[in-house]
């Protein structure tokens, strides 16, 4: 049996705590103010890998959109219930998620895909690309890079990553019908000295 956690498993140990360490990171807060400037009142919005529900879906229901927020994690979906009783959360893997309904107004992840294979990060960016609606936007916020299966120790927890570099990124939005409106990265220290310095990849995309 691997010593190495699952995501469920790291955040529903993490819980509060990744809220703490990465609850202010620059990337989100952009992409949430670009957003909210966008969308109308009423907008519906999926957002993968909720977590605590702040401040993505607290800030986009505080905005007037209907928020639906999906976290593999039992307690992260807990704490997003009790924390922004405005929005709806549902425990969930975008691997497998099937939206009720879907053509949403806008989707969000982010840094929801790190903690799975290349082809299943490749794979979820296509899923969620195929529920915006055409107009609607999607925002990706990760840690680029050409990563395959590799094993870090972080927040106390062992556990694999993978990501894609910022091209494949790009080329994978493009070719699932998105086009990318503007993309950055920057680097990140998580507060407190919970984590090492990270470089963040944004990506701002509108479905054509």
């Amino acid at each position: 049996m691997s010593d190495h956690s699952s995501a469920a498993e790291v955040f529903d140990a993490l819980a509060g705590r990744y809220e703490e360490a990465f609850g202010e990171v620059p990337a989100r807060l952009e992409a949430l103010d670009w957003l909210t400037a966008r969308l109308p009142r009423g907008a519906r919005v999926l957002d993968v890998g909720s977590g605590t529900g702040r401040p993505t879906a607290e800030t986009l229901a505080g905005a007037g959109c209907s928020v639906t927020g999906i976290d593999v994690s039992r307690e992260m979906v807990a704490l997003a219930r009790a924390r922004v009783p405005g929005a709806r959360f549902e425990q969930a893997d975008v691997r497998t998620y099937t939206p009720e309904e879907d053509g949403f107004d806008a989707v969000c992840a982010f840094f929801a895909l790190l903690m799975m294979d290349q082809p299943e990060v490749a794979g979820a960016l296509r899923r969620m690309a195929s529920w915006v609606a055409p107009g609607g936007y999607f925002v990706l916020a990760t840690v680029p890079g050409d990563i395959r299966n590799l094993d870090i120790e972080w927040m106390g927890h062992r556990i694999t990553v993978s990501s894609l570099s910022t091209e494949d990124h790009l080329a994978v939005l493009e070719t699932a019908g998105l086009e990318v409106l503007e993309h950055h990265t920057r680097a990140f220290r998580p507060h407190g000295g919970q984590g090492d310095p990270e470089e963040h990849l944004l990506c701002l995309a509108r479905r054509l």
